[in-house]
């Protein structure tokens, strides 16, 4: 049962990204894929959700809130949004902070949100100034806890050590861009930080855009909004992660969708990967990873096709 790092929250092992929600998922659809997600996650966890107030403009945090709502599911539900900077010039000013958390609390029609990112940093606003806006929102009980989301090792390390002597609420958590193809970036940087900070990482693009489903290979046109960036990944390297991937998958008759994603949730440091489907039969290819358990060889084939 992972459990983010500082706080009481038991979390289930895949975190369901949002972002489809408005977007490539209507109303109805969303509604399928939520109910199809917790019905999956075991009992004793909670089904996580990943959102922010940029996901179409608002619309995935109000789908979310009225699934919520309508399921009579919010105690059980862990939800995590985002400021996110949009049009804002200062968007991790305090007005800009206490402003895009009182929207997403309407749109998600709940009094308290889990988990709230800082969807990037701001170098255009004191990092004090930041802090101090979200503590005040942990203090007034809008925020359970505070997270960080595409910022560098040095202004991670640089907030964490000014919440710590200014006795300001801590960032708990990291969402990096993290996965099979992308390792270097968080493992050779960021991960030492959050290890030693004690801080939990749930990576976005867990599925390298969709890459790593297996569906974009060479001289392949797919019908999807990700194609064009998982088409970054076709080539030597990418062929040789796939068949690592298909390896595996065949070995334990899962998806090689669960397999990445396992091979994810198993690095050091990391809580819940974060990945999404726009429909319920993409979301069935991901599931089989609340389940998984790869073997030391079958990590470390991955680790090696994906160096």
């Amino acid at each position: 049962m992972p459990q983010l790092p500082g706080t009481d929250l038991i979390v289930s092992d895949l975190c369901f990204g949002g972002n489809v929600f408005g977007w490539t998922a209507d109303e109805a659809t969303s509604f399928a894929l939520l109910d199809r997600f917790a019905d999956a996650v075991p009992s004793t966890e909670s089904p996580f959700v990943d959102s922010a107030e940029m996901y179409g403009n608002g619309l995935s945090e109000q789908i979310l809130g009225r699934w919520m709502a309508e399921r009579g599911a919010r105690d059980r539900v862990v939800v995590a949004t985002k400021a996110s900077p949009g049009e804002k010039e200062h968007p991790l000013s305090a007005p800009e902070i206490r402003a895009a958390a009182e929207r997403s609390l309407r749109n998600l029609q709940v009094d308290t949100i889990d988990l709230y990112y800082a969807h990037y940093d701001d170098e255009t606003t004191p990092l004090e100034e930041t802090l101090r806006a979200f503590d005040e929102l942990v203090q007034a009980g809008k925020v359970r806890h505070v997270a960080a989301s595409n910022y560098s090792a040095d202004r991670l390390g640089q907030a964490l050590d000014l919440q710590r002597d200014l006795g300001l609420s801590p960032y708990v958590a990291l969402q990096p861009h993290y996965n099979l193809m992308e390792r270097p970036a968080y493992e050779d940087q960021l991960r030492d930080v959050v290890a030693e900070r004690g801080l939990g990482t749930l990576p976005y693009f867990s599925l390298a855009k969709g890459f790593l489903t297996g569906k974009y290979r060479a001289g392949e046109t797919v019908d999807s909004p990700r194609a064009k960036g998982a088409a970054a990944y076709v080539g030597e390297q990418g062929d040789r992660v796939l068949a690592a991937l298909q390896q595996v998958a065949d070995a334990h008759g899962t998806t090689g969708s669960a397999v990445a994603l396992r091979w994810l949730a198993d690095r050091p440091t990391v809580v819940a990967p974060i990945a999404s489907g726009r429909s319920v039969e993409q979301l069935a290819d991901l599931l089989p990873m609340l389940d998984l358990r790869l073997a030391d060889d079958e990590r470390a084939a991955l680790d090696d096709a994906s160096s």
